[in-house]
């Protein structure tokens, strides 16, 4: 089976083709036919898509939208030389609500229930639509779609973790609790460690640190999720590229009053103009953050604040869970920078957590452990995989799993 995987970021499409083997759930018999990005969309737009054969289309142009990105990537999956025909279609949803808890085939009361999700995941779950419609209107209703998502790794966080402490009917009412996201990575990353490890996946008990320009952390028991640091939606957590993260909840009424504008703006602001991006005044980028660590005092202070509230939320996990056998770094961030790796693992000696220095310099991109021989807790980078998983989910759906 041909599945073309889609996932549309807030302002990118990321897009594979992976042939998929007879055995489900078998990631032996992948084969990966061709994929790019379109990034910036909305914006001063430039797309790469390559082909296994080794054909590449590289260029600048503009991209209005994400309906747009689609309909350029699938033209030219049926223009390339060996013209790759799909058998389905695997969406990444970041936000299924309380409905979803696994990955479901695509009909329109399925869609529906993501437009009225947008409100919460205003920046993800819009997007995701327009590559569904897009899909849909490019490929024709033959062609069958799954939606798997972002939230479904979560749903086995206990009541203790999901709930929030505010009046139990308001909660009941309007469906308010931990969701959590970047489900797909943190499955990824639990799957990989227990490949590379040979643990089974009921014996894993670890930390994941997913840090790009969205960032969470999840706590591993068993192989599943029990706590997560984003929330209701994806603002809550950590320090991020253009969120802020945790913080008192009654500074957007405040700021509403000092300002003279309405909480929806606020929390604009809050999504768009904070984390990294506000704190520095420079950049959501982390790579021009850190080359600039040293010059100038906001990008430090942006930094050491990103690594600083990594490291409170890795300690408290490692309370959570009581323990665990390693902490693993995944996405743009956690994959390709050590100086931020190195910034959240320092201070973490009293766990026995050890850095090793030439590993952890070495390692970009890449999956391999970055910690010492004699560390008690492990550290690991694993180069994530989304796709991966939302292929394996599409085909379980459609093959009756």
């Amino acid at each position: 089976m041909k599945i073309l995987v889609l996932n549309c970021g807030s302002s990118t499409l990321k897009f594979q083709v992976i042939e998929t083997g007879g055995e489900r759930d078998s990631r032996k018999q992948e084969r990966r036919l061709a994929g790019g990005i379109v990034d910036r969309i909305g914006g001063n737009s430039a797309h790469r898509f390559e082909a296994a054969s080794g054909e590449v289309d590289e260029k600048s142009a503009p991209v209005r939208d994400h309906e747009e990105a689609v309909m350029l990537a699938v033209r030219w999956l049926k223009s390339i030389s060996e013209s790759i025909e799909v058998d389905a279609v695997g969406h990444r949803v970041v936000h299924g609500g309380d409905r979803f808890a696994a990955a479901a085939r695509i009909d329109e009361d399925v869609v529906a229930s993501f437009e009225a999700l947008c409100e919460i995941a205003p920046l993800h779950n819009p997007p995701a639509v327009s590559g569904i419609r897009a899909a849909q209107k490019i490929l024709g209703a033959v062609v069958p779609m799954v939606a798997v998502f972002d939230t479904s790794f979560h749903h086995t966080i206990p009541e203790r973790a999901s709930t929030y402490a505010i009046p139990y009917e308001l909660s009941q009412k309007h469906k308010i609790r931990r969701y959590g996201f970047h489900g797909l990575a943190h499955q990824y990353d639990v799957m990989r460690y227990g490949e590379i490890t040979g643990t089974p996946n009921r014996e894993i008990n670890v930390i994941t640190l997913h840090l790009g320009n969205g960032c969470s952390a999840c706590a591993v028991r068993g192989g599943i999720s029990v706590d997560t640091s984003m929330g209701f939606t994806p603002l809550e957590g950590l320090v991020m590229g253009t969120r802020s993260g945790d913080l008192d909840p009654a500074l957007v009424s405040y700021l509403a009053h000092k300002e003279g504008v309405t909480a929806e703006e606020v929390e604009e602001w809050l999504n768009k103009r904070s984390g990294l991006l506000g704190l520095s005044g420079l950049s959501n980028d982390m790579r021009e953050l850190t080359a600039a660590y040293d010059k100038n005092p906001r990008a430090r202070l942006a930094v050491d604040v990103f690594c600083y509230r990594a490291r409170k939320y890795l300690g408290a996990y490692l309370a959570v869970l009581g323990g665990a056998e390693a902490v693993i770094f995944s996405g743009g961030i956690g994959e390709n920078s050590p100086l931020v790796r190195e910034k959240i693992c320092t201070g973490m000696e009293w766990y026995g957590l050890k850095l090793d220095e030439s590993a952890n310099a070495k390692i970009i991109g890449a999956d391999g452990r970055i910690s010492s021989i004699d560390s008690s807790l492990g550290a690991w980078v694993i180069h994530t995989d989304e796709e991966n998983i939302i292929a394996s989910e599409t085909a379980r759906v459609l093959q009756g799993g």
